[in-house]
């Protein structure tokens, strides 16, 4: 099941939750999925630039900056006329080309196939390993518990 899949989200929240599945999957794995391009008009090349991540103490304090992440930006037009736009992480330009198709192929008449080829099991493989990745962490929590003395 796609982790975005919510039949009341707005285009908007939908299409972030495929853009989300595609800056950060693996580029080998996105190229396998998608192997040949179809022909495209680059609008904007691949161009490697940095974001400043933010983050929250607790989730829920002030925001400060973390540091910078190194992303690659794409955007083209199909020949259809369906634009699309993708930043991935890293300095992959292969990557962000690949991505800024499936963006643009996911707002025309193919987007059913291409969610069901390339963006499910991009979305399902990353909850997996978020999954495993957390079991992991279970494994190593540590539960700490006082024990009642007798003289109270």
């Amino acid at each position: 099941m796609c982790a975005f899949a919510n039949t009341t989200a707005t285009g908007t929240e939908t299409r972030q939750g495929w853009m989300a599945v595609l800056a950060r999957c693996p580029p080998a794995r996105l190229a396998a999925l998608l192997p040949d391009l179809p022909p495209h008009e680059v609008l904007r090349a691949p161009e490697v630039g940095a974001v400043m991540v933010r983050g929250r103490q607790g989730a829920t304090g002030a925001p400060f900056n973390l540091g910078e992440m190194t992303v690659t930006r794409c955007s083209l037009r199909l020949e259809g006329g369906a634009v699309g736009h993708a930043v991935v992480q890293g300095r992959d330009k292969d990557h962000a080309r690949r991505a800024a198709v499936v963006d643009a192929l996911m707002q025309g008449a193919e987007a059913e196939a291409v969610q069901a080829r390339v963006i499910a099991p991009l979305a399902d493989e990353a909850a997996a390993r978020r999954h495993a990745r957390a079991a992991r962490a279970a494994a190593t929590r540590v539960e700490f518990f006082t024990m009642v003395r007798g003289e109270d």
